[in-house]
């Protein structure tokens, strides 16, 4: 063959093979159309579904339908109705941006060996969604419902499967206590908190809670009950570590004699906007493989009787151990309202000050030696007197200083604090003749201080 009739040869050749690629790549083209849609591809309603598993990395569960949702692999387990309810209601109206038709290489999109399976039954139908990777432009993910087409979709399945067996359980749930009438402990002390506004065993009236003592009625810090309430509702109960325990197990998580059992009596409000009464139980105990020198702590909770063990974070197992009574009392000696103080008897170095005053609240003025003077200094001196510690210790040195403090309060008329020397870093606080707490010294020197800058300057401001 000459050379003329060779080449004339091979272009023929590569014009059938052009001619062939373009025909190829034609097809293909009719085949795979790709183009905008708003399609619902799935309209499967909630409560006819019976039948629900996924298939998401290293999760593969699956859960059954007869009257309550149940998971295949132990029936024991308390499933959350709520949240395979949510997980259907993806379902309902599935939609999508982009559809593409009449696919032949579902490898492209990931569809081949998909990142995620979810297998629904509702009735006599079957689904299969699978998910595959996303989409370059849009970050949108490809998914396959089996009809020949892929999609692209608004709403990615993955964000909400992508979960594991904890997710789904039915974990018990701390009321919202709107307002508790009573608290019970049972632990490093037994004793019991109720609720009772306008008290008369108070001077404070902020004061709500209050428990009995030696006959007594003793008011308590509104401010540390209330967040000693809001830590246990706070708890967010869904760290477990069994979901089913028997009693013979409660030991091995020192729960077959809590630590601390919190008892919670209270009121709140129905969707209905009614007032509801109910019962709360929290039992909690460090774990009892552990020393009380440990530097890390492992604790547990458990909600009446349930059988789902939890485990506490570490802060929180500290914040509900500090229950006692001296955790939620009064820090301050004198608990009481700066603008309630109506006048001031003092005792310094054996002299007696008297000062009093007129008007009220912020209008209040004051006078000593019957000229006007500034006691905001000696209000603040006196109102930040906090206890170090608690003690029932009689005092035994000198008196430092005396003040009887007069109040606009027809239960407390007035009340007297007296400081003690105790030693150079304290001083013992006594108040109507009992004692009270330990106190920094410095707080005790602010305070005399504070009185000589009204009486050495003859009450004048």
């Amino acid at each position: 063959m000459k050379r003329s009739e060779r080449l004339m040869f091979l272009a023929g050749v590569l014009c059938a093979a052009c001619a062939v690629t373009f025909g190829v790549v034609r097809t293909k083209e009719q085949k795979e159309k790709i183009k905008n849609s708003d399609a619902v591809i799935l309209t499967i309603p909630a409560d006819t579904v019976t039948a629900l598993s996924w298939e998401t990395g290293t999760e593969n569960l699956s859960f059954h339908k007869e009257e309550m949702w149940t998971y295949d692999e132990d029936a024991a387990f308390p499933v959350d109705e709520e949240k395979i309810g949510e997980l259907l209601e993806i379902f309902e109206e599935f939609g999508v941006s982009f559809v593409i038709e009449d696919v032949e290489d579902y490898g492209q999109y990931g569809l081949d060996d998909p990142e995620g399976t979810i297998r629904l039954e509702a009735g006599e139908e079957s689904y299969e969604i699978l998910l595959g990777d996303f989409s370059a432009m849009d970050s949108e993910r490809y998914v396959s419902i089996g009809d020949g087409n892929a999609y692209l979709v608004k709403e990615d399945p993955m964000d909400s499967f992508n979960i594991g067996l904890s997710s789904v359980i039915k974990n018990d749930q701390v009321p919202a206590m709107d307002q508790v009438e009573r608290i019970r402990f049972t632990g490093p002390e037994a004793y019991e908190i109720f609720y009772e506004e306008d008290s008369t065993a108070t001077y404070s009236p902020g004061d709500i809670y209050f428990t009995s003592r030696d006959e007594k009625t003793l008011p308590l810090d509104t401010s540390r009950v209330t967040t000693y309430l809001n830590t246990v509702m706070g708890l967010g109960l869904s760290d477990y570590v069994s979901y089913n325990a028997a009693e013979e197990e409660l030991s091995g998580y020192g729960l077959d004699e809590p630590q601390l059992v919190v008892e919670t009596e209270y009121t709140t409000e129905n969707e209905d906007g009614k007032e509801e009464t109910g019962t709360f139980t929290l039992s909690v105990s460090r774990d009892p493989e552990e020393k009380e020198d440990d530097e890390t702590v492992t604790a547990y909770a458990r909600v009446g009787e349930s059988g789902i063990i939890y485990r506490l974070l570490s802060g929180d197992y500290e914040k509900l151990m500090k229950m006692t009574y001296n955790d939620l009392r009064h820090q301050e000696v004198l608990p009481a309202d700066r603008y309630d103080i109506t006048g001031l008897t003092v005792v310094l170095e054996g002299e007696t000050y008297q000062l009093e005053s007129r008007g009220k609240d912020s209008d209040r003025k004051w006078t000593y030696a019957g000229e006007e003077t500034d006691t905001a200094a000696l209000l603040d001196a006196l109102l930040a007197l906090e206890a170090e510690s608690f003690t029932e210790e009689a005092p035994a040195g000198k008196e430092e200083i005396r003040m009887t403090v007069f109040l606009d309060n027809e239960n407390y008329p007035q009340v007297t604090v007296a400081l003690y020397r105790y030693d150079g870093e304290y001083c013992l606080a006594e108040v109507d003749g009992e004692p009270v707490s330990l106190v920094p010294r410095s707080q005790a020197v602010d305070l005399t201080e504070a009185v000589h800058g009204i009486v050495l300057s003859g009450g004048n401001k």
